[in-house]
């Protein structure tokens, strides 16, 4: 089991990568954690201050790592496969939370972070994992996604995206092609995990705003439609792909509500929703 720290050389091994990770608040014998996933082209630092203030805002503990390609973890092999997302969501964060010695968790997913907190919790039988926080997530592709995606490909060989990125990345190619080209090859047009929404036994918070060039309402509304736990949503106006960026009162009011509320259901019936 590796050290709770937040040491900025702090690496685990998960299948076969070294991947930076940081901790923040209490450990996971202490108190609950908040294991965040991060979007498509994030990492351990593009969390930002979010981490810190989620301690602040639940109590609970909160861990971020960088997926392989991403941030100061090992480059990922290129090109990803389709099914990436199912791999990183299964193999990857069941040996990430077990290295960590996590006990009892909330698994917290921005865009594809939020669809392998999704993919881990329709697929994997764990008894640690509480509840579910998805920031945009993502179930099946939408056109309207994969050319916003198209288009950023093309500010990242034209505009100053790639300079930008690169102070967060280590191989700034590595991350951005991987998550480029995966999206937008042609196979990937009818990819649809949504399925692993109808095997959640835990209840989800799910969070998007309402100008998302990623993915629009449907992606919510899909599981509104498949959910049999506890389900409410976070629909934040004039809010585009990071609510917990752009909305950061709102977005962390409602995540200490929840985990407030997740608490209480270990001791006592509550309502959700």
């Amino acid at each position: 089991m590796v050290p709770w720290t937040d040491d900025a050389a702090a690496r685990l091994t998960a299948d076969g990568k070294r991947l930076e990770y940081r901790c923040w608040g209490p450990e996971p014998e202490k108190a609950p954690t908040l294991v965040l996933l991060h979007e498509g082209l994030g990492s351990v630092a593009l969390w930002r201050d979010v981490p810190e203030r989620l301690v602040k805002a639940t109590g609970f503990g909160v861990v971020a790592y960088s997926r392989a390609g991403y941030g100061a973890s090992e480059p990922a092999v290129l090109p990803r496969p389709i099914t990436y997302q199912t791999h990183e969501g299964t193999v990857v964060l069941a040996e990430v939370l077990d290295a960590l010695g996590i006990e009892t968790c909330v698994l917290m997913g921005h865009s594809d972070g939020a669809t392998m907190a999704a993919i881990y919790a329709g697929s994997v039988s764990d008894m640690r994992v509480r509840g579910l926080v998805l920031i945009a997530p993502h179930f099946f592709t939408e056109e309207s996604g994969i050319q916003s995606i198209v288009n950023t490909g093309g500010l990242y060989e034209t505009q100053n995206l790639r300079e930008k990125l690169a102070k967060y990345h280590a191989d700034v190619d590595n991350a951005f092609w991987g998550w480029h080209d995966a999206w937008t090859n042609t196979d990937f047009a009818d990819w649809n995990v949504a399925d692993v929404i109808d095997h959640w036994r835990i209840p989800c918070l799910a969070i998007q705003g309402d100008d998302d060039p990623y993915g629009t309402l449907a992606q919510i509304e899909e599981i509104a439609t498949r959910i049999y736990s506890p389900f409410e949503t976070r629909i934040l106006p004039n809010c585009g792909h990071a609510p917990h960026l752009e909305w950061p009162v709102e977005t962390d009011a409602a995540i200490a509500d929840f985990c407030a509320r997740l608490e209480r259901l270990e001791r006592e019936p509550v309502a959700f929703g």
